[in-house]
């Protein structure tokens, strides 16, 4: 049975075209890995079969009376808003009939409600508390507890401000609040970004013991193929399925692609067979007839067009003189906002290391960059850093009011450049004429990314900083980005959450989970 359909779906963005004539069905029991580079729309189409987006043209339809529970990479968490907020919110939908009990108990106390009406009001509340004791209303807080225990939200504590969380936290609290709500369908969007690798393994197992459908974008290809048992490719505005996981898609579609590059080929040649045997005797009465005969048929052809090939990025970072031995050289270093996240730290970085940081959501990973980059005054001890180092640091999340375009933005960082070495920059990073005129704001997460690396790339440096720089890249991004790295001659300290990424790049790993305070 289709859970969901979408037939002749069309859309874009200004003259940017996303979806052409695209079709999709979703059945039960289908777990689909939605795959494409950066920018394809897979996003796009997320918020469309949701309603957040109204397609250009096209129909959306769910099966009735499904339950759909939705990760965003996007979400917005509000200022104000608690974590145990944000849980109960999983519950919307029972404390909105508690709420409607409640005013039907008011109306039945008022002395002019008729005693037909009264027999209505009772009927229907007995309903209401038929459903919220089958969905066990009054066992809420029990059932947030556990889920707050199990992932170990409880210990960031129930009434924090989710604004104070880091990107971890905030993915693992709405993973939660999914998993309270119970859906029927899982729509998930790169949930694996910002997770450390004991929750990834938790989701897995989740995703594998999940009987419903679920509908997966992710880059992580090792998460993806343990998971998943169908593929939906989004590319050159069109949506193609797959049976199997990752790596059975990637030979079905080289297979593909070399039988349509054949038939192109064959169908090449016989055009221009067509077409000099036209010009050649169209002019001769005598084989007039014949000449127009083959301009009827190449007239009728269904001529095949290749797709287009999507730009690779080409990452090659700008080296600065060579630094002093030490890079960073901490002592009794206490990292932390109000309150210690970590135990007092002595770390050493030399020239040449390569280092990951690796450890749980919200341990401090990020706040220890920053203090060692000078960006936070540490609690306690103090950080010197090393002669003439030439610093190149990636955040790991960008504000989104940025209303810059993107050429704009390079421009502000290389104002000295020419439009054409602006261009020239960006197209390097795999973005295309369209995406380069384009808002950043608008762009994809991955495409957000590029202009980021950008940035990074064409700055001299000796030290790069990054922080959790493979979130959002597709694939061969991620790729070029280690190839990069790899042969960049100068120092790296990274936070990486894909052990597929930073082994065989790094020369050291620091387990971040021994210092801090929350482990």
């Amino acid at each position: 049975m289709s859970i969901l359909n979408v037939e002749n779906l069309s859309h874009g963005f200004g003259d940017r075209a996303i979806f052409e004539n695209v079709s999709f069905r979703l059945l039960k029991g289908e777990h689909i890995g939605l795959i494409g580079a950066n920018g394809e729309g897979k996003s796009t189409f997320m918020n469309i079969i949701t309603g957040k987006l109204m397609p250009d043209e096209g129909k959306v339809e769910w099966a009735k009376n499904v339950c759909v529970g939705y990760l965003d990479q996007h979400t917005v968490l509000e200022k104000g808003m608690t974590i145990k907020d944000v849980l109960e919110g999983a519950f919307a939908r029972l404390y909105d009939m508690e709420a409607r009990m409640n005013e039907l108990c008011e109306k039945m106390a008022d002395e002019s409600t008729t005693d037909e009406l009264m027999a209505e009001y009772m009927e229907e509340m007995g309903v209401i508390q038929d459903l919220l004791d089958a969905h066990d209303f009054y066992m809420i807080d029990a059932k947030i507890d556990e889920v707050s225990r199990a992932f170990g939200i409880d210990a960031l504590g129930l009434d924090r401000d989710v604004t104070e969380l880091s990107g971890g936290q905030r993915t693992k609290i709405l993973l939660a609040k999914l998993l309270l709500e119970k859906p029927d369908i899982l729509l998930l969007d790169e949930p694996t970004n910002y997770l450390d690798a004991e929750h990834i393994e938790w989701l897995k197992r989740y995703l594998n013991d999940y009987e419903n459908a679920f509908i997966l974008i992710s880059h992580d290809i090792p998460f993806l193929n343990s998971v998943i048992n169908l593929i939906y490719h989004m590319e050159n505005r069109e949506l193609n399925r797959y049976v199997g996981d990752y790596d059975k898609f990637q030979e079905v579609y080289a297979m593909k692609q070399m039988q349509m590059e054949a038939a192109y080929n064959r169908q090449q040649k016989e055009i221009a067979d067509l077409k000099d045997f036209v010009a050649r005797n169209k002019a001769r009465v005598s084989t007039r007839n014949m000449a127009m005969s083959r301009q009827k048929k190449l007239d009728k052809m269904d001529v095949i067009e290749l797709a287009q090939e999507k730009p690779k990025p080409e990452f090659n970072f700008k080296e600065a003189r060579t630094p002093g031995r030490v890079l960073f050289k901490t002592e009794n270093l206490v990292i932390g906002y109000d309150e210690p996240l970590s135990s007092p730290l002595d770390i050493l970085m030399e020239r040449g290391e390569k280092v990951a940081i690796v450890g749980a959501n919200g341990i401090g990973k990020t706040t220890l960059l920053k203090s060692l980059l000078g960006l936070i005054k540490p609690l306690e001890g103090n950080v010197e850093q090393g002669d003439y180092l030439s610093i190149g640091y990636f955040e790991q999340e960008m504000s989104q009011a940025v209303e810059t375009t993107c050429i704009e933005e390079i421009w502000q960082e290389f104002p000295s450049y020419s439009q054409y070495e602006v261009r020239s920059a960006l197209a390097k990073c795999g973005l295309t004429s369209k995406h380069i005129e384009s808002k950043v704001k608008v762009l994809s997460g991955g495409e957000q990314a590029k202009v980021r690396l950008c940035k990074l790339i064409n700055r001299e440096s000796n030290l790069l900083v990054l922080d959790e720089p493979t979130n959002h890249l597709d694939v061969d991004a991620k790729e070029e980005l280690k190839r990069a790295l790899k042969a960049y001659k100068g120092s790296i300290l990274m936070v990486c959450h894909e052990p597929e990424f930073y082994e065989g790049l790094v020369t050291r790993v620091l387990d971040f989970n021994k210092y801090t305070k929350l482990c």
